[in-house]
């Protein structure tokens, strides 16, 4: 980002005026000059929240990717309803920035008037009381949203207290494991289709009947690397990944980190595509469960504790840790009053949440100066559990 004028293919997109931009919730997936679509990045590398433009082309492929590649779950309603006219779909994710997710379902809203009453949004950054109570009056066809929260939905469904009957749910945004995909299809008796993107390409890999990621490699090249950037050979998990995006040339990508770990596999899939197969690692970062009000468990989604620090409280630098049922620790690379500063301003806004939560007397403790350790995928666990109870 500090390099985005001599990046950027148009002259007329200035940096600042795209920070003022994305700082209007009201413009979500409203063109920037009339003619590109925007979206920022959660900042997740430790850094600056990544702003990235893209042209009608670039959406275009995007769009091509997403309705020819994605799997009919339910082939019959499909054949009768292509369109997902007669669907019921909601998100539940975060929604109050120019996240790419946010952006995507309102601007489909804003082309298609007849599918936007079937289009809805649920934040995660509610009290979950108020999330189901959303849900419960949508009661939607299909959930789109972050495994994390599919299998917090899960447990609610599970112990009775969240009366939905979706018929499909997609995920994406973190790592689904196969125990995280069974526990939700069998709460929900439904399947669940997983695909893998980012906000550098937001479609990379789409999943097939067969319950693999195929990498849309057409239009992105993934090239997984190690410790050192040294390239890898085929099956060999990395350190990180780098991208190519070939469908981007307003805001060229070649050869970016991603930092996620990716395996790319050469052997073909039974499911006959000819699309390469891969295994991606993506964030870890763990649910949290606290102690609230009467001694209740209160579980909080990751996701949404990294949208009220990077949103609400402008940290990026950060990493939270468990520490006990009512404990968390705070850490920041952050050195002097910048870390001060922004530490009591996550204080305030991550102790605010967690009350809206029911977890009215968690103690969080901050410290500045402390680099965020790694996961065992070479990224960044923003969020680290512990397992306790009541």
């Amino acid at each position: 980002m500090h390099s985005f004028q001599q990046w950027v293919g148009d002259g007329e997109i200035r940096l600042g005026a795209l920070r003022q931009f994305t700082a209007a919730r009201d413009l979500i997936a409203e063109p920037f000059l009339g003619r590109y679509t925007v979206w920022e990045s959660s900042g997740s590398g430790g850094g600056e929240h990544g702003i990235f433009v893209q042209d009608a082309a670039a959406m275009a492929v995007y769009d091509a990717l997403e309705a020819v590649r994605r799997i009919a779950l339910r082939p019959g309603m499909r054949l009768v309803d292509p369109f997902y006219l007669g669907e019921r779909i909601v998100f539940v994710g975060a929604t109050s920035g120019h996240f790419a997710s946010a952006v995507s379902l309102e601007r489909i809203r804003r082309l298609n008037p007849l599918l936007a009453p079937r289009l809805r949004s649920v934040s995660i950054l509610q009290a979950l009381d108020k999330q189901i109570a959303e849900l419960h009056a949508l009661q939607p066809t299909v959930v789109a949203t972050y495994p994390s929260v599919a299998v917090l939905l899960a447990e609610e469904h599970h112990a009775g207290r969240l009366g939905i009957a979706p018929q499909e749910i997609w995920t994406g945004g973190e790592t689904l494991t196969a125990n995280m995909r069974a526990m939700i299809e069998k709460a929900f008796k439904c399947p669940v289709v997983n695909s893998y993107g980012a906000s550098e390409f937001l479609t990379l890999a789409s999943q097939c009947r067969c319950g693999a990621l195929h990498l849309n490699s057409d239009w992105a090249i993934l090239e997984s690397i190690d410790e050192d950037g040294r390239p890898l050979p085929t099956g060999t998990a990395g350190a990180s990944v780098l991208l190519t995006n070939l469908a981007n040339r307003l805001q060229p990508l070649i050869r970016y980190d991603l930092t996620d770990s990716v395996t790319l596999h050469a052997g073909s899939c039974a499911c006959g595509s000819s699309l390469p197969v891969i295994e991606v690692l993506g964030r870890r970062d763990d649910m949290l469960r606290l102690i609230g009000d009467s001694d209740q468990s209160v579980r909080v989604v990751p996701l949404a504790l990294t949208t009220v620090l990077e949103e609400e409280a402008g940290l990026f630098d950060f990493q939270i840790v468990q520490q006990g049922p009512r404990d968390v620790a705070l850490y920041s690379g952050l050195r002097g009053n910048t870390a001060a500063a922004a530490l009591t301003r996550a204080k305030a806004a991550l102790g605010a949440y967690l009350k809206r939560q029911g977890a009215h007397h968690v103690r969080i403790h901050c410290y500045g100066g402390v680099p965020a350790k790694l996961g065992t995928s070479g990224k960044i666990r923003r969020v680290i559990g512990m397992h306790c109870s009541p």
